[in-house]
């Protein structure tokens, strides 16, 4: 009598067990859809990115400086004394010749002072000769004839500076070249060793750039060192130039040493005192410096950058900080920070971080 109950509750437990396995079954396929599916987001999530080698490159680091063209011959004409300027006879862009007489201060005082000198000497002279007599008639003891010898001299000496003063009461040219600058003229007092003409020599040979540099950039330079010169009156025409010249000591009022860099103007081109002048110096001691393509810095500021290096797990990168030489071209000059690091991140760099995951694209 008990068994039709029995093999019903028999039944309802088979089918409870075979829903509960159904529903296990459609759970696991639900877990494992889940897993695939995240698996293929967080693959899309890796950003796409190109990467490029770091090239390692012996080089120069140029000294590049600002300066103005002038003459390396180039003179301010003075008198030795002071006094009124009678006559000028140049004017401000004549050419002169090597001894030519340009200038000339009134003499009427500096002829006084020959002829006041001239006439002390001949009473120096008389009044040695009359204790030299005494002398000899033991008339005047040694002592006079000693002091009439020494003021003879000293007049001799003083009529010799006097007549060396009226010969420099001119100014003569010193070498051939051009008056660019007439600081003086007729009427006016002069004094000793002020500047009346600026003479610049316009030689082939005698145009040089005058740079400042900093005591750093000065001693990687050596004389003969080549450089490139860009007048801002010629931008398409660069000139070649040669340092001539390195300043023993630095300008005391700027701290900066002065570099010279002779430069040979070219055919149809006309130099002139004062054209402004961009300098690229090359030393001739090299670096090895590091070389990225220009894509791979980002966040630039000054000489300061950052690039992305890939990892070598290949799916992450790290922000490094750089210090950038200089560009040249499409590249990216690095002087310090990317020791170690052999690949950076060119095309996607922009949209990258440090969390993000990335993906090399195939080329």
């Amino acid at each position: 009598m008990k068994k039709p109950i029995f093999n019903k509750i028999l039944s309802i437990s088979l089918l409870a067990l075979a829903f509960l396995a159904l529903a296990g079954l459609s759970n696991c396929g639900d877990a494992s859809a889940n897993q695939q599916q995240n698996e293929a987001q967080s693959a899309d999530e890796r950003i796409p990115v190109r990467t490029a080698p770091v090239e390692r490159r012996a080089m120069t680091l140029p000294v590049q400086a600002s300066g103005i063209l002038t003459s390396s011959a180039e003179q301010r004409l003075s008198f030795k004394i002071g006094g009124v300027i009678r006559k000028i006879y140049v004017k401000e862009g004549d050419l002169v010749r090597a001894g030519q007489l340009l200038a000339v201060l009134d003499k009427t005082e500096i002829d006084a002072q020959v002829a006041q000198a001239q006439q002390a000497l001949a009473k120096a002279e008389r009044d040695l000769a009359r204790v030299e007599g005494l002398y000899r008639d033991s008339s005047a003891t040694l002592e006079l004839l000693q002091n009439a010898t020494t003021a003879r001299d000293v007049a001799r000496e003083t009529e010799r500076i006097a007549r060396f003063n009226q010969q420099y009461a001119e100014i003569r040219a010193t070498r051939p070249g051009k008056i660019i600058k007439k600081l003086m003229n007729e009427g006016e007092i002069t004094g000793p060793g002020t500047p009346v003409f600026v003479l610049f020599e316009t030689g082939a040979n005698d145009w040089v750039v005058k740079v400042s540099l900093s005591d750093r950039d000065w001693a990687r330079l050596s004389l003969g060192a080549n450089a490139r010169v860009t007048l801002d009156a010629y931008p398409d025409a660069p000139f070649a130039g040669k340092v001539s010249d390195l300043a023993p000591a630095a300008d005391p009022a700027s701290g900066l040493y002065t570099v010279e860099i002779k430069v040979a103007p070219q055919a149809g081109k006309r130099f002139a005192p004062g054209l402004f002048a961009q300098v690229n110096i090359a030393p001739a001691a090299s670096k090895t410096f590091a070389v990225v393509p220009i894509e791979a810095i980002v966040e630039g500021e000054g000489l300061s950058a950052y690039v992305f290096a890939l990892q070598p797990d290949g799916e992450s990168v790290r922000k490094v900080p750089v210090r950038v030489a200089f560009v040249e071209g499409r590249y990216a000059i690095i002087a310090s920070g990317l020791e170690g690091v052999s690949e950076v991140v060119t095309v996607g760099a922009p949209y990258l971080n440090e969390n993000k995951k990335v993906q090399k694209a195939n080329d």
